[in-house]
């Protein structure tokens, strides 16, 4: 009895190799779930890839395709512009008095030569009454005066007088009509400073705020005048281009009026029809941009002097030229390509050469014909002869076949299996 252990520590001793054993095979289960986990996952993930690739089950990729085709195409030269007047006038007196009245509205469209205010004249009507008086004065002096010579002249002829007495009465009838002359001068400077007190339009256009109210005292020299005319129809749109693009504009101008377009700048709407007019005689060095200058009738008041709009100006037309989506195109490390939808529904790369292009629309000067197709969406999952369900854009897919449905719904992880 002495040599064994007691019963106590036979009892303890069992339990805790069970539970060491236990331990163990809880780790060995856990590490053999993490495994399947981890296998089953990236295997699942490969199908998944495999059949994000391919298509559901291996089928068709649907995609969106477009014909290539002919058009002609404009080319635009594309700026942000400023609207501006075409003629700005500051209306000022020409004469100090009185401001007797007011004859416009403000934001009122006169003609020129619509009486815009009227200062008072009475001073300056003294001025032309007191000028045409002196001159009736002098007139009558000279008169006498000529009266006299004529009859001096008589006498010298006859030595009944002296020679000399001839002579000075002469000089004095040119003195006469000197004053005369002289009046008439005092007469019109009167008679205009009489009709400076009437302001009028000197153009046609549209009055802004009124800078002065009737019955104050105003100046020649005012700085702000009475009121702002602003000529705005026609009306300018002045917008710069780069230097590169100087010698193409200058070609298209040496044959005619080029079209302009005004756009609002928030959708690109186009709201005004005009031509350029002007390019300007020399390339601002600092931006390295040269200023030109359109005209638009503006008969519909669309723009307005002080607004922002984008231009854009037609510098030519290609004829007849392959043109195709932009989104179609694509740039790899060996140029621009695209994909095109062969008659048997699989896809080709073929390498393609852009001439000109925008936002929707680029022009293939090499590498395809009409009526060639190409995508426009899908990229990520074509590769050379990917079979695809081609469709036009607004086109709904045709729906897929009895034997392909069933195909599918066999495919492991379908819906079908579940």
């Amino acid at each position: 009895m002495h040599g064994k252990a007691p019963i106590k520590d036979r009892v303890t001793t069992k339990p805790s190799m069970t539970r060491r054993a236990a331990t163990w095979t809880l780790v060995l289960l856990v590490l053999a779930g993490a495994g399947y986990y981890f296998f089953a996952g990236t295997s699942d993930v490969a199908q998944r890839g495999g059949r994000s690739r391919f298509g559901s089950g291996g089928g068709p990729i649907p995609v969106l395709a477009v014909a290539a085709k002919r058009a002609d195409v404009p080319i635009y030269l594309e700026a942000v512009g400023t609207v501006r007047a075409l003629n700005t006038v500051t209306v000022r007196a020409q004469v100090d008095g009185k401001l007797l009245s007011v004859n416009f509205d403000e934001g009122q469209d006169v003609k020129k030569g619509d009486v815009l205010a009227q200062i008072d004249p009475t001073t300056y009507k003294a001025a032309l009454d007191q000028a045409v008086a002196k001159k009736a004065q002098d007139e009558a002096q000279l008169a006498n005066s000529r009266n006299d010579l004529e009859r001096y002249e008589r006498l010298a002829a006859t030595n009944a007088i002296n020679r000399q007495q001839a002579d000075t009465q002469k000089a004095l009838v040119a003195q006469n009509e000197a004053l005369v002359q002289g009046d008439q001068a005092a007469i019109d400077n009167a008679r205009a400073m009489l009709g400076y007190t009437t302001i009028v339009a000197p153009l046609d256009g549209r009055t802004g705020i009124r800078q002065v109210d009737a019955g104050n005292i105003i100046h020649a020299s005012d700085t702000n005048g009475v009121v702002i005319i602003t000529q705005i129809t026609p009306i300018s749109v002045l917008f710069n281009l780069p230097q590169q693009n100087l010698d193409r504009v200058n070609a298209a101008f040496a044959k005619g009026a080029l079209p302009t377009d005004a756009l609002r700048s928030e959708d690109d709407k186009v709201i005004a029809n005009g031509r350029l007019t002007v390019v300007d005689n020399q390339v601002d060095q600092s931006t390295g941009t040269v200023k030109l200058k359109a005209e638009f009738p503006n008969t519909g008041r669309q723009l307005w002097p002080g607004q922002f709009v984008n231009v854009r100006l037609l510098v030519d037309t290609l004829k007849q030229v392959v043109v195709i989506p932009t989104g179609a195109v694509q740039r790899g490390p060996k140029g621009t390509f695209v994909y095109i939808v062969k008659d048997d529904n699989t896809v080709a790369v073929q390498a393609i050469t852009v001439g000109e292009q925008d936002e929707d629309q680029a022009v293939v000067t090499n590498g395809l014909e009409p009526p060639q197709r190409v995508v426009t969406t899908g990229f990520s999952r074509l590769a050379e002869g990917t079979k695809v369900q081609a469709t036009a854009p607004g086109e709904q897919p045709a729906a897929p076949a009895p034997t392909e449905r069933r195909r599918r719904n066999r495919a492991p992880g379908s819906s079908g299996n579940r």
